[in-house]
């Protein structure tokens, strides 16, 4: 996918408004539903006109580029971190988040015994997608036992589809882990599927692509 460049401000707010239009069409209310706006493909110079737009929370991907992100404009917003947690980078990201939503191996979770983050969410494979992160649901009780920082939620990235209804059924199923284990985030729905997210329960959608299209001047 192309970077984003030569954002502006005025027309992310407009595709702002109506991505929360559509949570509160599916539902939802748009004042306690977050809208984590994904940042992977979208430069450290062009974050000033996320925040001129009205974006509060962002998520990144990559460690690195979390960190020179958050260096270059960490007072705009707040940081989540969404990509997949490697062990060997939970030093890195722990400490410069507010949420990891990405949770997944025992190795990382080690690790956040060594450098503890604020809150985590676990990754679940609820869809089965073989080379997929996250883990199987049944592996689910024994992380949140051994985490070592708090467990508040789960997340999920279900497949590439056509017709979002194809993904409501992985929706629900990380809705009922949620609430057999008493947790209440629900980090799930993106650009290709967040209505029916919402739908089910989201707590928090990542929005990319749906926040910045017809944002690029020129």
């Amino acid at each position: 996918m192309a970077t984003f460049t030569g954002l502006d401000a005025e027309w992310i707010r407009r595709n702002l408004d109506r991505a929360r239009e559509r949570i509160a069409g599916a539902g939802g209310d748009p004042n306690r539903i977050e809208i984590c706006a994904a940042i992977k493909y979208v430069p450290a110079e062009e974050l000033p006109e996320l925040a001129k737009a009205g974006i509060r929370l962002v998520g990144e991907n990559r460690a690195q580029d979390l960190l020179a992100k958050r260096k270059a404009h960490g007072d705009l917003f707040d940081w989540d971190f969404i990509g997949v947690l490697q062990s060997r980078k939970v030093r890195d990201v722990a400490p410069n988040v507010r949420l990891i939503h990405s949770l997944a191996s025992e190795s990382a979770m080690r690790q956040l015994a060594k450098h503890p983050a604020r809150e985590v969410l676990i990754e679940v494979n609820v869809a089965s997608e073989e080379g997929k992160a996250g883990i199987e649901p049944a592996e689910l009780p024994d992380l949140i036992e051994q985490c070592p920082v708090p467990v508040t939620g789960l997340m999920t990235m279900p497949p590439f589809v056509r017709d979002p209804e194809e993904n409501r059924r992985h929706f629900a199923r990380l809705a009922e882990l949620a609430a057999e284990h008493g947790l209440e985030r629900l980090s799930m729905g993106t650009t290709q599927d967040f209505d029916v997210a919402v739908q089910e329960g989201s707590t928090i959608v990542r929005l990319g692509t749906v926040l910045y299209e017809g944002a690029m001047r020129g």
